[in-house]
Protein backbone atom coordinates (compact mmCIF):
# COMPACT_ATOMS: atom_id res chain seq x y z
CA UNK A 1 0.00 0.00 0.00
CA UNK A 2 2.89 2.70 -0.73
CA UNK A 3 3.65 4.40 -3.62
CA UNK A 4 7.49 4.11 -5.42
CA UNK A 5 8.98 6.84 -2.89
CA UNK A 6 8.46 4.03 -0.27
CA UNK A 7 6.62 6.88 2.46
CA UNK A 8 3.46 5.85 4.25
CA UNK A 9 0.72 7.89 5.19
CA UNK A 10 -2.36 7.94 8.03
CA UNK A 11 -5.46 10.17 8.64
CA UNK A 12 -6.60 11.39 11.74
CA UNK A 13 -10.06 12.49 12.26
CA UNK A 14 -11.13 14.60 15.21
CA UNK A 15 -14.61 15.40 16.04
CA UNK A 16 -14.38 18.51 18.20
CA UNK A 17 -17.31 20.66 19.66
CA UNK A 18 -17.62 23.21 17.52
CA UNK A 19 -16.07 21.46 14.42
CA UNK A 20 -14.23 18.45 12.68
CA UNK A 21 -10.83 18.13 11.06
CA UNK A 22 -9.06 15.79 9.52
CA UNK A 23 -5.06 15.68 9.04
CA UNK A 24 -2.86 13.77 6.97
CA UNK A 25 0.70 12.80 8.19
CA UNK A 26 3.38 11.05 7.01
CA UNK A 27 3.79 7.84 9.51
CA UNK A 28 8.01 8.50 9.15
CA UNK A 29 7.86 11.35 10.90
CA UNK A 30 4.23 12.86 11.91
CA UNK A 31 5.12 15.88 9.25
CA UNK A 32 1.79 16.82 8.43
CA UNK A 33 1.16 16.90 4.71
CA UNK A 34 -2.88 18.81 4.97
CA UNK A 35 -5.41 19.51 6.63
CA UNK A 36 -9.48 20.81 6.54
CA UNK A 37 -11.58 22.12 8.84
CA UNK A 38 -16.03 21.87 8.61
CA UNK A 39 -17.22 24.04 11.23
CA UNK A 40 -21.13 21.55 11.59
CA UNK A 41 -23.62 23.90 10.10
CA UNK A 42 -26.59 23.20 12.75
CA UNK A 43 -27.25 24.92 15.54
CA UNK A 44 -25.28 27.78 16.54
CA UNK A 45 -21.66 27.51 16.21
CA UNK A 46 -23.22 23.08 15.96
CA UNK A 47 -24.88 23.15 19.19
CA UNK A 48 -28.35 22.78 19.23
CA UNK A 49 -29.88 24.89 22.54
CA UNK A 50 -32.64 25.53 24.38
CA UNK A 51 -33.54 28.62 25.38
CA UNK A 52 -35.66 27.31 28.36
CA UNK A 53 -32.48 25.01 29.50
CA UNK A 54 -29.00 26.25 29.65
CA UNK A 55 -28.14 22.75 30.91
CA UNK A 56 -29.03 21.67 27.10
CA UNK A 57 -26.13 20.30 24.20
CA UNK A 58 -26.98 18.49 21.84
CA UNK A 59 -25.81 17.78 18.42
CA UNK A 60 -27.27 16.62 14.91
CA UNK A 61 -25.67 13.34 13.96
CA UNK A 62 -25.85 14.14 10.02
CA UNK A 63 -22.99 17.04 10.82
CA UNK A 64 -20.63 13.50 11.47
CA UNK A 65 -21.55 11.79 8.67
CA UNK A 66 -21.27 15.09 6.36
CA UNK A 67 -18.06 16.52 8.18
CA UNK A 68 -16.16 13.49 7.71
CA UNK A 69 -16.74 13.10 3.84
CA UNK A 70 -16.06 16.58 3.84
CA UNK A 71 -12.72 17.38 5.70
CA UNK A 72 -11.49 14.07 4.27
CA UNK A 73 -11.90 15.06 0.82
CA UNK A 74 -10.67 18.18 1.13
CA UNK A 75 -7.67 17.05 2.98
CA UNK A 76 -6.92 14.59 0.02
CA UNK A 77 -7.41 16.77 -2.37
CA UNK A 78 -4.58 19.22 -0.46
CA UNK A 79 -2.70 16.73 -0.18
CA UNK A 80 -2.95 15.23 -3.93
CA UNK A 81 -0.84 18.50 -5.03
CA UNK A 82 2.19 17.57 -2.18
CA UNK A 83 4.99 15.88 -3.78
CA UNK A 84 5.22 12.26 -2.67
CA UNK A 85 1.85 11.92 -1.83
CA UNK A 86 -0.20 9.04 -2.97
CA UNK A 87 -3.77 8.25 -1.93
CA UNK A 88 -2.45 4.38 -2.86
CA UNK A 89 -0.12 4.81 0.26
CA UNK A 90 -2.85 5.46 2.92
CA UNK A 91 -2.03 2.69 5.14
CA UNK A 92 -4.73 3.37 7.67
CA UNK A 93 -7.53 6.00 9.64
CA UNK A 94 -8.36 7.41 13.38
CA UNK A 95 -10.69 8.83 14.81
CA UNK A 96 -11.08 10.51 17.83
CA UNK A 97 -14.45 11.96 19.19
CA UNK A 98 -16.13 14.60 22.19
CA UNK A 99 -17.25 12.20 25.18
CA UNK A 100 -19.55 10.97 26.66
CA UNK A 101 -21.72 12.01 23.50
CA UNK A 102 -24.27 9.33 23.19
CA UNK A 103 -26.96 8.93 20.64
CA UNK A 104 -30.71 6.84 19.91
CA UNK A 105 -30.20 4.54 17.45
CA UNK A 106 -32.14 1.46 15.63
CA UNK A 107 -31.95 -1.62 15.37
CA UNK A 108 -29.42 -1.44 12.33
CA UNK A 109 -27.13 1.17 14.56
CA UNK A 110 -28.58 4.50 12.65
CA UNK A 111 -29.41 7.36 14.64
CA UNK A 112 -32.96 7.79 15.38
CA UNK A 113 -32.46 11.69 14.03
CA UNK A 114 -32.08 10.27 10.95
CA UNK A 115 -35.72 9.14 10.73
CA UNK A 116 -38.12 11.86 9.64
CA UNK A 117 -40.50 11.88 13.04
CA UNK A 118 -37.63 12.08 15.13
CA UNK A 119 -35.46 14.57 13.38
CA UNK A 120 -36.01 18.16 14.80
CA UNK A 121 -36.53 16.11 18.50
CA UNK A 122 -33.53 17.62 20.60
CA UNK A 123 -34.18 14.60 22.68
CA UNK A 124 -33.11 11.95 19.77
CA UNK A 125 -30.25 13.73 18.63
CA UNK A 126 -26.45 13.50 19.68
CA UNK A 127 -26.50 13.85 23.61
CA UNK A 128 -22.99 16.34 24.13
CA UNK A 129 -20.75 15.90 26.29
CA UNK A 130 -21.25 19.41 27.68
CA UNK A 131 -25.27 18.64 28.19
CA UNK A 132 -25.31 18.80 31.85
CA UNK A 133 -29.48 18.56 32.18
CA UNK A 134 -29.23 14.85 33.57
CA UNK A 135 -27.56 16.27 37.24
CA UNK A 136 -30.30 14.64 39.44
CA UNK A 137 -30.05 11.46 37.29
CA UNK A 138 -26.45 11.48 38.05
CA UNK A 139 -26.57 12.42 41.62
CA UNK A 140 -29.55 8.96 41.69
CA UNK A 141 -26.80 6.86 40.08
CA UNK A 142 -24.12 7.66 42.61
CA UNK A 143 -26.44 6.98 45.20
CA UNK A 144 -27.66 3.84 44.13
CA UNK A 145 -23.98 2.76 43.95
CA UNK A 146 -23.07 3.84 46.74
CA UNK A 147 -25.47 1.40 48.06
CA UNK A 148 -23.18 -1.60 48.12
CA UNK A 149 -22.02 -1.57 44.15
CA UNK A 150 -18.40 -1.08 42.62
CA UNK A 151 -19.09 0.62 39.75
CA UNK A 152 -18.05 4.02 40.74
CA UNK A 153 -14.51 2.78 42.06
CA UNK A 154 -12.73 3.32 38.86
CA UNK A 155 -14.15 6.44 37.66
CA UNK A 156 -13.59 8.88 41.28
CA UNK A 157 -16.86 7.65 43.36
CA UNK A 158 -19.18 10.01 42.17
CA UNK A 159 -20.97 9.55 38.47
CA UNK A 160 -21.00 13.05 36.72
CA UNK A 161 -24.23 14.40 34.39
CA UNK A 162 -21.82 14.29 31.07
CA UNK A 163 -21.79 10.77 31.17
CA UNK A 164 -23.35 8.14 29.66
CA UNK A 165 -26.11 6.40 31.87
CA UNK A 166 -26.89 9.65 33.39
CA UNK A 167 -28.05 11.20 29.86
CA UNK A 168 -29.82 7.95 28.81
CA UNK A 169 -31.89 7.72 32.24
CA UNK A 170 -32.78 11.54 31.50
CA UNK A 171 -33.98 10.34 28.13
CA UNK A 172 -36.48 8.00 29.61
CA UNK A 173 -37.48 10.33 32.34
CA UNK A 174 -38.29 13.10 29.90
CA UNK A 175 -38.57 11.99 26.56
CA UNK A 176 -39.88 8.28 27.10
CA UNK A 177 -41.48 8.61 23.09
CA UNK A 178 -37.73 8.83 21.95
CA UNK A 179 -36.38 6.14 24.74
CA UNK A 180 -38.85 3.54 23.59
CA UNK A 181 -38.31 3.92 19.88
CA UNK A 182 -34.05 3.55 20.42
CA UNK A 183 -33.16 0.02 20.05
CA UNK A 184 -29.60 0.83 21.39
CA UNK A 185 -27.78 3.85 22.23
CA UNK A 186 -24.01 4.45 20.80
CA UNK A 187 -21.34 6.90 21.71
CA UNK A 188 -20.19 8.83 18.48
CA UNK A 189 -16.53 7.64 18.78
CA UNK A 190 -18.02 4.17 18.05
CA UNK A 191 -20.54 5.89 15.38
CA UNK A 192 -18.57 7.19 13.24
CA UNK A 193 -15.61 3.90 13.09
CA UNK A 194 -19.00 1.68 12.59
CA UNK A 195 -20.47 3.73 10.08
CA UNK A 196 -17.30 4.06 7.54
CA UNK A 197 -17.17 0.39 8.18
CA UNK A 198 -20.37 -0.77 7.87
CA UNK A 199 -20.12 -2.03 11.27
CA UNK A 200 -22.95 -0.51 12.90
CA UNK A 201 -25.03 -2.95 14.51
CA UNK A 202 -25.06 -2.41 18.07
CA UNK A 203 -24.18 -5.66 18.68
CA UNK A 204 -21.56 -6.79 16.86
CA UNK A 205 -19.45 -3.03 16.65
CA UNK A 206 -16.18 -2.66 18.11
CA UNK A 207 -16.96 -0.23 21.03
CA UNK A 208 -14.13 1.91 22.67
CA UNK A 209 -12.80 1.24 25.75
CA UNK A 210 -11.76 4.55 26.60
CA UNK A 211 -15.69 5.58 26.07
CA UNK A 212 -16.93 2.59 27.89
CA UNK A 213 -14.98 2.66 30.39
CA UNK A 214 -14.43 6.50 31.56
CA UNK A 215 -17.83 7.19 31.54
CA UNK A 216 -20.16 3.60 31.11
CA UNK A 217 -18.95 2.35 33.93
CA UNK A 218 -17.93 -0.79 32.33
CA UNK A 219 -15.02 -2.76 33.55
CA UNK A 220 -14.42 -6.49 33.25
CA UNK A 221 -13.44 -6.83 37.49
CA UNK A 222 -17.26 -7.32 37.29
CA UNK A 223 -18.26 -8.31 34.20
CA UNK A 224 -18.57 -5.23 31.96
CA UNK A 225 -21.20 -2.45 31.85
CA UNK A 226 -22.48 -2.56 35.32
CA UNK A 227 -25.55 -5.44 36.29
CA UNK A 228 -29.19 -5.51 35.14
CA UNK A 229 -29.85 -5.56 39.09
CA UNK A 230 -28.20 -2.39 39.79
CA UNK A 231 -29.77 -0.90 36.46
CA UNK A 232 -33.40 -2.23 37.82
CA UNK A 233 -32.95 -0.12 40.74
CA UNK A 234 -32.55 3.14 38.33
CA UNK A 235 -35.49 1.93 35.99
CA UNK A 236 -36.38 -1.36 35.11
CA UNK A 237 -36.08 -0.20 31.18
CA UNK A 238 -32.72 0.60 31.70
CA UNK A 239 -31.97 -2.61 32.81
CA UNK A 240 -33.55 -4.11 29.65
CA UNK A 241 -31.59 -1.83 27.50
CA UNK A 242 -28.00 -3.63 29.28
CA UNK A 243 -28.42 -6.90 26.40
CA UNK A 244 -28.76 -4.51 23.64
CA UNK A 245 -25.38 -2.56 24.29
CA UNK A 246 -22.06 -4.17 24.55
CA UNK A 247 -20.27 -7.02 26.55
CA UNK A 248 -16.62 -6.25 25.03
CA UNK A 249 -15.07 -3.15 24.47
CA UNK A 250 -11.23 -2.53 23.05
CA UNK A 251 -7.76 -0.32 22.36
CA UNK A 252 -7.85 2.36 20.03
CA UNK A 253 -4.70 -0.08 18.77
CA UNK A 254 -6.87 -2.40 17.21
CA UNK A 255 -9.36 -2.50 14.23
CA UNK A 256 -12.84 -1.38 13.98
CA UNK A 257 -13.22 -2.78 10.77
CA UNK A 258 -12.35 -1.35 7.11
CA UNK A 259 -13.34 1.32 5.05
CA UNK A 260 -16.70 0.32 3.02
CA UNK A 261 -16.17 -0.58 -0.54
CA UNK A 262 -18.40 2.38 -1.73
CA UNK A 263 -16.77 4.57 1.08
CA UNK A 264 -12.93 4.00 -0.33
CA UNK A 265 -14.44 4.46 -3.81
CA UNK A 266 -16.68 7.82 -3.03
CA UNK A 267 -12.76 8.96 -1.20
CA UNK A 268 -10.63 7.09 -3.66
CA UNK A 269 -8.97 5.11 -1.21
CA UNK A 270 -7.31 1.50 -1.29
CA UNK A 271 -10.01 -0.88 -0.70
CA UNK A 272 -10.00 -2.44 2.71
CA UNK A 273 -7.94 0.77 4.33
CA UNK A 274 -8.33 -0.12 8.18
CA UNK A 275 -9.93 1.74 11.00
CA UNK A 276 -9.33 2.28 14.25
CA UNK A 277 -11.66 1.81 17.08
CA UNK A 278 -12.23 5.04 18.15
CA UNK A 279 -11.15 6.84 21.06
CA UNK A 280 -12.17 10.39 22.93
CA UNK A 281 -10.36 13.45 21.68
CA UNK A 282 -8.05 14.03 24.75
CA UNK A 283 -6.96 10.52 25.01
CA UNK A 284 -6.04 10.88 21.41
CA UNK A 285 -4.63 14.27 21.96
CA UNK A 286 -2.38 12.42 25.50
CA UNK A 287 -0.78 10.48 22.71
CA UNK A 288 -0.40 12.74 20.56
CA UNK A 289 1.55 15.15 22.89
CA UNK A 290 3.67 11.84 23.99
CA UNK A 291 2.39 10.62 27.07
CA UNK A 292 3.62 8.24 29.21
CA UNK A 293 4.29 7.44 32.98
CA UNK A 294 5.34 10.71 34.85
CA UNK A 295 3.84 12.97 32.01
CA UNK A 296 0.56 15.12 31.80
CA UNK A 297 -0.87 15.65 29.13
CA UNK A 298 -2.99 19.09 29.54
CA UNK A 299 -5.32 19.58 26.98
CA UNK A 300 -6.88 22.61 26.83
CA UNK A 301 -9.43 24.65 25.20
CA UNK A 302 -13.39 25.62 25.90
CA UNK A 303 -12.59 22.99 29.14
CA UNK A 304 -9.26 20.40 30.01
CA UNK A 305 -8.84 16.92 30.18
CA UNK A 306 -5.37 15.81 31.52
CA UNK A 307 -4.53 12.92 30.83
CA UNK A 308 -1.71 10.49 32.16
CA UNK A 309 -0.91 6.56 32.05
CA UNK A 310 0.47 4.14 34.54
CA UNK A 311 1.64 0.90 34.21
CA UNK A 312 0.00 -0.43 37.28
CA UNK A 313 -0.36 -0.40 41.01
CA UNK A 314 -2.48 2.64 40.54
CA UNK A 315 -5.39 2.75 44.06
CA UNK A 316 -8.91 4.24 43.54
CA UNK A 317 -8.62 7.76 43.20
CA UNK A 318 -11.61 9.70 44.57
CA UNK A 319 -12.52 12.21 41.92
CA UNK A 320 -10.50 10.85 39.00
CA UNK A 321 -13.40 10.74 35.56
CA UNK A 322 -11.54 7.24 35.05
CA UNK A 323 -8.68 4.51 35.99
CA UNK A 324 -9.06 2.22 32.62
CA UNK A 325 -6.87 -0.03 31.22
CA UNK A 326 -5.93 0.52 27.70
CA UNK A 327 -8.18 3.71 27.26
CA UNK A 328 -4.84 5.89 26.18
CA UNK A 329 -2.53 3.15 25.13
CA UNK A 330 -2.33 -0.47 25.38
CA UNK A 331 -0.69 -1.95 28.25
CA UNK A 332 -0.97 1.05 30.49
CA UNK A 333 -3.99 2.10 32.56
CA UNK A 334 -5.55 5.59 31.49
CA UNK A 335 -6.15 8.15 34.08
CA UNK A 336 -8.15 11.40 32.98
CA UNK A 337 -9.25 14.04 34.92
CA UNK A 338 -10.10 17.79 33.81
CA UNK A 339 -12.05 21.18 34.34
CA UNK A 340 -15.81 21.59 33.36
CA UNK A 341 -14.36 25.45 32.02
CA UNK A 342 -11.10 27.37 30.99
CA UNK A 343 -11.26 28.71 27.45
CA UNK A 344 -15.31 29.08 28.53
CA UNK A 345 -14.97 31.35 31.27
CA UNK A 346 -11.86 33.76 29.13
CA UNK A 347 -14.74 34.07 26.90
CA UNK A 348 -17.44 34.48 28.89
CA UNK A 349 -15.77 37.20 30.28
CA UNK A 350 -14.95 38.69 27.00
CA UNK A 351 -18.39 38.60 26.04
CA UNK A 352 -20.64 39.31 29.04
CA UNK A 353 -18.50 41.54 31.04
CA UNK A 354 -15.94 43.39 28.48
CA UNK A 355 -15.96 46.97 29.10
CA UNK A 356 -15.40 49.28 26.12
CA UNK A 357 -12.24 49.89 25.95
CA UNK A 358 -10.99 46.33 25.66
CA UNK A 359 -13.83 45.44 23.30
CA UNK A 360 -13.72 44.30 20.11
CA UNK A 361 -11.93 41.37 17.53
CA UNK A 362 -9.11 41.77 19.75
CA UNK A 363 -10.15 41.88 23.08
CA UNK A 364 -8.15 39.31 24.40
CA UNK A 365 -5.13 40.20 23.36
CA UNK A 366 -6.12 43.66 24.60
CA UNK A 367 -6.87 41.96 28.17
CA UNK A 368 -3.53 40.00 27.93
CA UNK A 369 -1.48 42.77 27.66
CA UNK A 370 -2.63 44.65 29.93
CA UNK A 371 -2.97 41.73 32.62
CA UNK A 372 0.57 41.06 31.97
CA UNK A 373 1.94 44.11 33.34
CA UNK A 374 0.49 43.43 36.62
CA UNK A 375 2.52 41.31 39.56
CA UNK A 376 0.30 37.62 40.52
CA UNK A 377 -1.21 38.88 43.92
CA UNK A 378 -1.14 42.73 43.23
CA UNK A 379 -4.96 42.87 42.12
CA UNK A 380 -5.87 41.36 45.56
CA UNK A 381 -8.66 39.01 44.07
CA UNK A 382 -8.72 35.57 44.17
CA UNK A 383 -11.50 33.13 41.92
CA UNK A 384 -12.83 29.75 41.37
CA UNK A 385 -13.03 28.24 38.27
CA UNK A 386 -16.23 26.72 38.51
CA UNK A 387 -18.24 28.41 35.61
CA UNK A 388 -19.45 25.80 34.33
CA UNK A 389 -19.24 23.55 37.44
CA UNK A 390 -16.82 21.24 38.37
CA UNK A 391 -15.41 17.88 36.81
CA UNK A 392 -12.33 17.28 38.65
CA UNK A 393 -12.00 16.55 42.17
CA UNK A 394 -15.29 17.48 43.21
CA UNK A 395 -17.41 16.28 40.03
CA UNK A 396 -20.54 18.44 41.12
CA UNK A 397 -22.01 20.49 38.11
CA UNK A 398 -24.27 22.58 40.42
CA UNK A 399 -21.02 24.35 41.42
CA UNK A 400 -20.55 28.14 40.20
CA UNK A 401 -17.61 30.73 39.95
CA UNK A 402 -16.56 32.99 42.47
CA UNK A 403 -14.21 36.04 42.60
CA UNK A 404 -13.05 37.43 45.83
CA UNK A 405 -11.54 40.93 46.62
CA UNK A 406 -13.03 42.96 44.08
CA UNK A 407 -13.17 46.75 45.54
CA UNK A 408 -14.73 49.85 43.57
CA UNK A 409 -11.07 50.04 41.96
CA UNK A 410 -11.04 46.38 40.16
CA UNK A 411 -10.43 46.78 36.72
CA UNK A 412 -11.04 44.43 33.98
CA UNK A 413 -7.29 43.11 33.46
CA UNK A 414 -7.12 42.31 36.98
CA UNK A 415 -10.77 40.60 36.99
CA UNK A 416 -8.92 38.80 33.73
CA UNK A 417 -5.81 37.39 34.89
CA UNK A 418 -7.51 36.11 38.55
CA UNK A 419 -9.78 33.60 36.06
CA UNK A 420 -6.76 32.70 34.41
CA UNK A 421 -5.00 32.31 37.72
CA UNK A 422 -8.17 30.54 39.00
CA UNK A 423 -8.20 27.89 35.82
CA UNK A 424 -4.02 27.32 36.87
CA UNK A 425 -5.13 26.82 40.44
CA UNK A 426 -7.76 23.93 39.31
CA UNK A 427 -5.39 22.31 37.01
CA UNK A 428 -2.60 22.47 40.16
CA UNK A 429 -5.80 20.57 42.17
CA UNK A 430 -5.79 18.20 40.11
CA UNK A 431 -2.03 17.26 39.69
CA UNK A 432 -2.50 17.09 43.88
CA UNK A 433 -4.80 15.09 43.96
CA UNK A 434 -2.88 12.50 41.37
CA UNK A 435 0.42 12.73 43.96
CA UNK A 436 -1.51 12.26 46.85
CA UNK A 437 -2.59 8.90 45.63
CA UNK A 438 1.02 7.49 44.25
CA UNK A 439 0.93 8.79 40.71
CA UNK A 440 3.79 11.09 39.85
CA UNK A 441 3.47 14.11 37.47
CA UNK A 442 7.20 15.22 36.91
CA UNK A 443 6.68 16.45 33.23
CA UNK A 444 3.52 18.18 31.81
CA UNK A 445 3.08 18.93 27.93
CA UNK A 446 0.05 21.14 26.97
CA UNK A 447 -1.90 21.20 23.67
CA UNK A 448 -4.88 22.98 22.29
CA UNK A 449 -5.50 26.11 21.18
CA UNK A 450 -4.59 28.21 24.34
CA UNK A 451 -1.42 26.14 24.20
CA UNK A 452 -0.26 27.18 21.15
CA UNK A 453 -1.65 31.11 21.29
CA UNK A 454 -1.44 32.62 24.27
CA UNK A 455 2.12 32.37 26.81
CA UNK A 456 0.90 34.77 29.49
CA UNK A 457 -1.66 31.86 30.16
CA UNK A 458 1.17 29.31 29.48
CA UNK A 459 3.77 31.19 32.07
CA UNK A 460 1.03 31.55 34.41
CA UNK A 461 0.91 27.34 34.58
CA UNK A 462 4.50 26.99 35.14
CA UNK A 463 4.49 29.49 38.24
CA UNK A 464 1.79 28.14 39.43
CA UNK A 465 2.31 24.19 38.73
CA UNK A 466 6.26 25.12 39.15
CA UNK A 467 6.93 23.06 36.27
CA UNK A 468 8.32 23.52 32.66
CA UNK A 469 5.34 23.74 30.60
CA UNK A 470 6.08 21.98 27.22
CA UNK A 471 3.67 22.49 24.03
CA UNK A 472 2.84 19.84 21.52
CA UNK A 473 4.85 20.16 18.24
CA UNK A 474 1.61 19.84 16.50
CA UNK A 475 -1.12 22.21 16.44
CA UNK A 476 -3.66 19.79 16.04
CA UNK A 477 -2.73 16.97 18.29
CA UNK A 478 -6.04 15.32 18.79
CA UNK A 479 -5.98 14.57 14.83
CA UNK A 480 -2.36 13.45 15.51
CA UNK A 481 -3.01 11.07 17.65
CA UNK A 482 -5.86 9.68 15.49
CA UNK A 483 -3.56 9.45 13.19
CA UNK A 484 -0.78 7.56 14.83
CA UNK A 485 -3.39 4.86 15.63
CA UNK A 486 -4.48 4.89 12.11
CA UNK A 487 -0.71 4.06 11.28
CA UNK A 488 -0.78 1.40 14.31
CA UNK A 489 -3.90 -0.47 12.55
CA UNK A 490 -2.11 0.27 9.19
CA UNK A 491 0.84 -1.73 10.45
CA UNK A 492 3.49 1.28 10.12
CA UNK A 493 4.80 0.39 13.78
CA UNK A 494 4.05 -2.86 16.17
CA UNK A 495 3.58 -0.26 19.67
CA UNK A 496 2.27 3.25 20.50
CA UNK A 497 5.56 4.45 22.02
CA UNK A 498 6.96 3.06 19.13
CA UNK A 499 4.47 5.25 17.11
CA UNK A 500 5.00 8.20 19.65
CA UNK A 501 8.71 8.16 19.34
CA UNK A 502 8.54 8.12 15.50
CA UNK A 503 5.28 10.91 14.90
CA UNK A 504 4.81 13.10 17.83
CA UNK A 505 7.36 15.55 19.66
CA UNK A 506 7.17 18.78 21.29
CA UNK A 507 8.54 22.57 20.79
CA UNK A 508 11.59 24.50 21.52
CA UNK A 509 10.06 26.96 23.50
CA UNK A 510 9.78 25.53 27.32
CA UNK A 511 7.63 28.29 29.88
CA UNK A 512 9.96 27.81 33.16
CA UNK A 513 8.25 28.42 36.40
CA UNK A 514 9.65 32.65 37.68
CA UNK A 515 11.00 31.63 41.60
CA UNK A 516 9.24 34.62 42.84
CA UNK A 517 6.44 34.02 41.11
CA UNK A 518 6.09 30.17 42.70
CA UNK A 519 6.10 31.45 45.82
CA UNK A 520 3.47 34.01 45.77
CA UNK A 521 1.35 31.71 43.98
CA UNK A 522 2.13 29.26 46.43
CA UNK A 523 1.03 31.58 49.02
CA UNK A 524 -2.64 32.17 46.92
CA UNK A 525 -3.01 28.28 46.03
CA UNK A 526 -3.36 27.84 49.94
CA UNK A 527 -6.72 30.54 50.08
CA UNK A 528 -7.69 29.10 46.56
CA UNK A 529 -7.65 25.45 48.43
CA UNK A 530 -9.56 26.90 51.54
CA UNK A 531 -12.47 28.20 48.85
CA UNK A 532 -12.37 25.51 47.01
CA UNK A 533 -13.20 23.44 50.26
CA UNK A 534 -14.94 25.69 51.90
CA UNK A 535 -17.51 25.96 49.01
CA UNK A 536 -16.97 22.29 47.63
CA UNK A 537 -17.26 20.01 49.87
CA UNK A 538 -19.48 19.05 53.27
CA UNK A 539 -16.73 18.25 55.47
CA UNK A 540 -15.63 22.02 55.87
CA UNK A 541 -15.86 23.79 58.87
CA UNK A 542 -12.82 26.52 59.38
CA UNK A 543 -14.39 30.03 59.42
CA UNK A 544 -13.39 31.66 55.92
CA UNK A 545 -12.42 35.05 58.14
CA UNK A 546 -9.66 35.38 57.30
CA UNK A 547 -9.82 35.34 53.20
CA UNK A 548 -10.30 38.42 52.17
CA UNK A 549 -7.76 40.30 54.78
CA UNK A 550 -4.94 37.96 53.75
CA UNK A 551 -5.53 39.15 50.10
CA UNK A 552 -5.10 42.38 50.74
CA UNK A 553 -2.10 42.00 52.78
CA UNK A 554 -0.92 40.22 49.83
CA UNK A 555 -2.09 42.77 47.52
CA UNK A 556 -0.80 45.57 49.51
CA UNK A 557 2.42 43.22 49.49
CA UNK A 558 2.60 43.37 46.11
CA UNK A 559 1.63 46.79 45.13
CA UNK A 560 4.43 48.00 47.85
Amino acid sequence: MSDQTGRKFSIGVDYGTNSVRALIVDVSNGDEVATSVYGYPSGEDGILLDDKDPNLARQNPRDYVEGFFTVVSESLAQADKVPGFSRSAVVGIGIDTTGSTPMPVDREGMPLAFQERFQDDLAAQAWLWKDHTAFAEAAEITEVAAAGYPYLAKCGGVYSSEWFWSKILRCLRTSPEVFDAAYSWTECADFVPGYITGNLRPETMKRSVCAAGHKAMFNDQWGGLPSEEFLAKLDPKLAALRSRLYSCAYPANEKAGELTPEIADRLNLPKETPVAVGAFDAHMGAVGVGVRPGVLAKIIGTSTCDITVASSGVPDIPGLCGIVPGSVMAGYLGLEAGQSAVGDIYNWFVGHLCPPEYDGDNAHAKLTFAAEKLKPGESGLLALDWNNGNRTVLVDPLLTGLVVGMTLHTSAPEVYRALIEATAFGGLKIISRFEEYGVKIDEVVNCGGIAEKNPFVMQILADVFNRPMKVSRSAQTCALGAAIFGALVGGAYKSTLDAQQAMAGVKDKVYEPIPENVALYAELYKLYVQLHDAFGTKRYSESLYGVMKQLIAIRNRQRS
